[in-house]
């Protein structure tokens, strides 16, 4: 029987159920997982970022041991098995074929053109790396610049000057207007470079196919099972989808770069039909490098209009989208409606005016990694108005205190379509400078100046759009796919409890944040309670996790079911104490008669009715379950100001990240402890992208940092204790209040680290803008230019 309680579960900083499975190496993975007959998948992988396939020579490994046999492009072929889909289309956007093994051309290094199946994993790697593939090598391209020069060698044939889009947003003549009436003009060219996003744990997939029924299961590393399905089923394999159950399980981090689909899961499915057996493949984390989708890679000219006194006055964006060499599910939305749509940031902008160029190149194609578009935005945003500050002498939080929209400009209409729908910038700000003493760093800062360490000090303000929404409106932008949320609530005769969500957790501790939205609503302990998702054979249909979506979609869904619970409970319990419904209260997990407590009856005796009907409402339908769906009416907006504190060594040019800070506003907290777990994460990866990660190509389309040898992840010792702060806005249009926070620490934190070193550099040698990383050589070089061209004071 289930014990009741009357204290609150919702902003307890509870530690996660899920994490001692985890801990102790007993959580289920993909690879994990162990099938009867089960044989192994080895990608052949095209050495040449752009080149002809003329031949392949599947002889050449047929008698190796353990080779049962080698898929190459025409098996995809002959299977009729359709180009893997775009999943968000914009205007006149050219989509070329990307099918799963490549047939006649390869497009980037690590281009599927050839699978072996073995029976073990060792063999099929063996016989891979044996088999004889002949190329002619075509010219390649690997920057945005390169391919749209003029006579560049194109990446596909029907995309005419490499360009897959063309889009804007915002009123270019009110932009052109403001830009010629203000006093003061800053300008920038930054590159916002590639990254390799790099969860601990690499793809993996694991196929079986039953050829009684014609049915497929997929284990596989993914955020969203109900999103593959959809694609594989109805735009790749041609299939019913309810033929394909798909089982994502334990999944050690994704950043983005498991929602999309891949072609390896597409083959292991089609090899397991073809052989008869279950095929897993897992990738090698070199493998990662060249296959995984990379994140950001834009290259912008920017510039705003200020007044004398700091007033904002108008932006304007011309940004080049590296997309890599092929369109993958969400690559056309990122640099669009997930970059565009945010240029306002937190300020009061009258006018805005933002193009985006979509470019093709002969690289991993480039999709969402963690903030999608929004660090992109926040990134150019915080680092041209910290240059604007430099520029008229004024400090930089007064500048962004100035221009911050209003507590009382709610619901706020941007000039680039999105309406924030509540918020309150100023609290953030003043916490954030009182947790890091800000006045003293500024005094610090200056006692520094000259010496062989200088102090750098970054803030930034910045917002997001999360919990994408509504599905009608996304719909007509060019989304593919709905974005509301389903949960299912079941209660069991013993009063236990199962959730189903079609959120996905990988990370974000739903396990533990999901119950304590149910334990309070139901009144019952969160032992009581267990949540299920990742399985498309077992929960309602689902939209996944990404865009920090869970929380306040999913979470917002799961609300809603519970209250048909509850509402249930206590027309049962009504019956059962045969008194009026509105006579019925529900506290502490009991069912009671207002004013006699002594008439009451139990979760449990409710629960165990519910399902034995012995004595039920003759009007009420027998057991103890509901499902709800809910389609948010709006986006929601956290915010908040980060503060990043550098030390720079003036003789080797090494950054320090000395201490951090962030007030983050998410609304109400449902687990404290997950959301500072989840900021700590963000920021980690955001000061990777400052000051150390960096996917860089030569011009042929080599990636350069393929291994940990050449890519600097952050390690621990890299990162300072990072102090939190909160502040509470809720969101008005979700049954929660609740936002995003899976994000924000990336969001935020890239551009206050930049913000950092470069305002050390700034008020040391006058330097106004550096691209990222900050290497060592980087800054020392920038360092010793800026000094070498300052003029020598006269001796005394």
């Amino acid at each position: 029987m289930s014990d009741t309680r009357t204290e609150k579960y919702f902003g307890q900083a509870l530690k996660r159920k899920e994490d001692p499975r985890f801990i102790t190496g007993t959580g289920n993975y993909t690879d994990d997982m162990v099938l009867h007959g089960m044989v192994h998948a080895a990608m052949v992988r095209s050495p040449y970022a752009h080149a002809k396939i003329t031949g392949i020579n599947t002889d050449s490994v047929k008698d190796m041991p353990g080779v049962i046999r080698v898929l190459t492009g025409q098996d995809v072929a002959d299977a009729g098995l359709g180009s893997i889909p775009v999943g968000w289309l914009l205007p006149e956007l050219k989509t070329p074929a990307h099918p799963a093994i490549a047939l006649t051309e390869a497009n980037h290094v690590g281009d599927i053109v050839a699978v072996v199946i073995a029976e073990t994993r060792a063999q099929a790697e063996d016989a891979a790396a044996a088999l004889e593939v002949d190329y002619e090598a075509l010219p390649a391209v690997s920057t945005s610049h390169a391919a749209i020069a003029d006579g560049a060698p194109l990446v596909h044939d029907d995309v005419p000057g490499n360009v897959a889009f063309r889009w804007e947003i915002g009123d270019e003549a009110a932009t052109n207007e403001a830009f010629s009436g203000a006093a003061r003009k800053v300008s920038v060219k930054l590159r916002n470079h590639r990254l390799v996003a790099n969860p601990i744990e690499p793809r993996s997939s694991l196929a079986q196919f039953t050829p009684a029924g014609g049915d497929y299961l997929l284990y596989t590393t993914s955020q969203n099972p109900h999103i593959h399905r959809l694609i594989i089923a109805a735009f790749v394999m041609s299939i019913p989808e309810h033929k394909l159950r798909v089982i994502s399980p334990d999944v050690g981090g994704g950043f983005g770069t498991k929602i999309f689909q891949y072609q390896e899961e597409v083959i292991v499915l089609l090899a397991a039909r073809l052989i008869g057996r279950p095929v897993k493949w897992t990738a090698r984390r070199s493998e990662a490098f060249v296959s995984d989708a990379q994140g950001r890679d834009h290259d912008t000219e920017a510039e705003l209009a200020v007044s004398d006194d700091g007033m904002i006055l108008g932006f304007r964006v011309n940004t080049l989208a590296n997309l890599g060499a092929y369109q993958t599910l969400f690559a056309p939305a990122v640099p669009t409606y997930l970059y565009g749509t945010l240029l306002n940031g937190v300020y009061k902008m009258p006018a805005i005016h933002a193009k985006v160029t979509g470019v093709m190149t002969n690289t991993v194609p480039v999709d969402a990694y963690r903030g999608a578009g929004r660090p992109e935005a926040t990134y150019l945003i915080e680092r041209i108005v910290d240059m604007a500050a430099h520029e008229l002498n004024m400090d930089p939080a007064e500048l962004r205190r100035k221009n911050f929209i209003g507590p009382d400009e709610f619901p706020y209409q941007t000039p680039v379509a999105l309406v924030y729908d509540s918020g309150d910038y100023e609290p953030a700000l003043d916490q954030a400078m009182q947790m890091m003493n800000y006045a003293a760093l500024r005094e610090e800062q200056a006692r520094m100046k000259g010496g062989k360490k200088i102090l750098g000090v970054g803030l930034i303000s910045f917002l997001e759009a999360c919990g994408l929404a509504p599905s009608a409106l996304v719909g007509m932008l060019g989304a593919q796919a709905g974005q509301w949320e389903s949960s299912l609530v079941r209660v069991h005769p013993t009063g236990k409890v199962e959730l189903y969500t079609g959120s996905h957790s990988h990370g974000q501790g739903h396990e533990t944040a999901f119950p304590q939205i149910a334990a309070d609503e139901l009144q019952i302990p969160i032992e009581d309670i267990e949540l299920i998702h990742g399985d498309t054979g077992r929960m309602p249909y689902g939209w996944g996790t990404y865009g920090s979506r869970s929380a306040a979609v999913g979470g917002s869904a799961l609300k809603m079911a519970l209250q048909k619970i509850t509402a249930k409970m206590k027309k049962i319990a009504a019956h059962l104490l045969e008194a009026s419904e509105d006579d019925i209260e529900h506290e502490g997990g009991t069912f009671r008669i207002k004013g006699a407590p002594d008439k009451s009856k139990s979760f449990f005796d409710i629960a165990l009715m519910a399902h034995l009907a012995h004595n039920y409402p003759a009007d009420l339908e027998p057991g103890l379950e509901a499902t709800a769906f809910y389609d948010p009416k709006n986006f929601v907006y956290p915010f908040g100001t980060h503060i990043a504190v550098v030390e720079i060594d003036t003789d080797t040019g090494h950054v320090k990240l000395r201490d951090y800070g962030s007030v983050d506003d998410c609304g109400p907290l449902i687990n404290p402890l997950i959301a500072e777990g989840q900021v700590h994460g963000g920021v980690a990866q955001g000061m990777g992208q400052a000051l150390l990660e960096e996917a860089a190509y030569d011009e042929d389309g080599n990636l350069l940092a393929g291994t940990y040898m050449e890519y600097a992840m952050p390690r621990a010792d890299d990162l300072p204790f990072i102090q939190h702060g909160h502040t509470v806005t809720p969101s008005p249009h979700n049954p929660l209040g609740v936002k995003g926070i899976g994000e924000a620490g990336t969001i935020a934190s890239t551009a206050a680290v930049a913000n950092a070193v470069m305002d050390a550099l700034w008020h040391e040698a006058g330097i106004a803008h550096l691209d990222m990383p900050y290497t060592a050589e980087k800054v020392w070089r920038a360092l010793k230019d800026a000094r070498a061209s300052q003029p020598q004071a006269a001796d005394d």
